[in-house]
């Protein structure tokens, strides 16, 4: 119906409008013509989300060579700065440093060295995943690696353990200082409760029965009087009196340099003091944010940030936290229809 009535409205320029209204047809005519063959421009029409900065940065060009559709695209922020997208329907890969993008280019490609676990995660199923984690939770951790049934903690050359698990581990962001919640012992390890069951198929009589029970349960009582099946935490950072005791994960990105722990209902630091107390909505988001001076946090969940000031910015994505000049921002990232491109906007925090 729509384009019909334009159709008619075209016919009724063509005909009527006389020597002096030539101008005016050569004005509507191209969108005219446009409309009617359903080509309007609405990726450029489109307005700017309200995440949208003005003292924007440039990330990407999704025009040009590239022709890259933004919805089609997954991204990831490597350590060092390096940005990777992943076109999901063609399996190509893009790097962008400095402004520049490099691609596409197919897995495998050695530029897309640094960027292998950001890439296996894509390409795990999850039965592969629920099997690497039975196999070695810590499964290509550079810190962690399994020595016999035990784990071996190695950080800024000095190494912990080996421990029966690392529960919890994280790292600052400049990557020299550590927290991990661990436990030297427990009281049966895999291989030790498949040689038990062993030992009681080989008994031929009830008291041999017996008396391995009694063994294994001596056993048992003496490492849990020893405690060293207690969770501890381990650290390489002075005044660390933080204690297991109080629940929670370690988390090396909530704050830049420093590690938290976060309870759910509550963030605090290795001294045991609250930092923050969080709200239902907070506890249930994507990534939390606290400022350099732990005067604001900001969430992250479905494409907006909240901060605790009642601040929203929407439309956006990858927010972080990076160090710039020596100062500390939030930063995320938007689509802009009107330069076809993906947009950084930073805030100081």
């Amino acid at each position: 119906m729509k384009r019909s009535l334009l159709f008619l409205l075209a016919i009724f320029f063509l005909t009527v409008t006389s020597l002096n209204g030539q101008g005016l047809l050569k004005k509507v005519s191209k969108s005219m013509s446009d409309e009617l063959l359903g080509k309007s421009d609405n990726k450029s029409n489109q307005p700017e989300p309200a995440s949208a900065c003005d003292k924007a940065e440039l990330v990407m060009d999704m025009g040009g060579k590239l022709q890259l559709d933004y919805t089609e695209l997954t991204i990831s922020i490597s350590d060092d700065g390096r940005i990777l997208a992943k076109d999901q329907h063609a399996d190509n890969y893009y790097i962008v440093q400095n402004g520049v993008t490099t691609g596409p280019l197919k897995p495998g490609d050695k530029r897309l060295k640094g960027f292998e676990s950001v890439m296996s995660h894509d390409n795990d199923t999850d039965s592969d995943s629920e099997s690497d984690t039975k196999k070695n939770p810590w499964e290509g951790n550079p810190y962690i690696t399994k020595t016999g049934d035990k784990f071996l903690l190695t950080f800024g050359g000095k190494n912990y353990g080996p421990y029966a698990q690392i529960q919890s581990f994280a790292i600052t962001m400049s990557k020299d200082k550590f927290a991990a919640l661990i436990v030297e012992n427990i009281v049966v390890t895999e291989d030790q409760g498949k040689a038990m069951e062993a030992e009681m198929a080989k008994a031929k009589t009830d008291q041999e029965r017996m008396d391995l029970a009694m063994k294994y349960s001596q056993q048992i009582n003496q490492k849990m009087m020893q405690g060293s099946i207690l969770p501890k935490c381990i650290t390489n950072i002075p005044g660390t009196t933080y204690d297991p005791a109080q629940g929670g994960t370690f988390d090396g990105n909530m704050k830049y340099d420093d590690i938290l722990v976060n309870r759910s209902d509550k963030i605090i630091d290795l001294q045991g003091k609250t930092i923050f107390s969080l709200t239902s909505e907070a506890s249930a988001s994507d990534d939390i944010f606290i400022s350099t001076d732990n005067s604001r946090y900001a969430y992250y969940n479905l494409g907006t940030l909240t901060f605790n000031d009642k601040k929203i910015l929407s439309e956006l994505f990858n927010p972080n936290l990076m160090k710039v000049d020596g100062k500390i921002y939030l930063a995320y990232m938007y689509y802009s229809p009107k330069k076809n491109s993906i947009m950084q906007c930073k805030i100081p925090f």
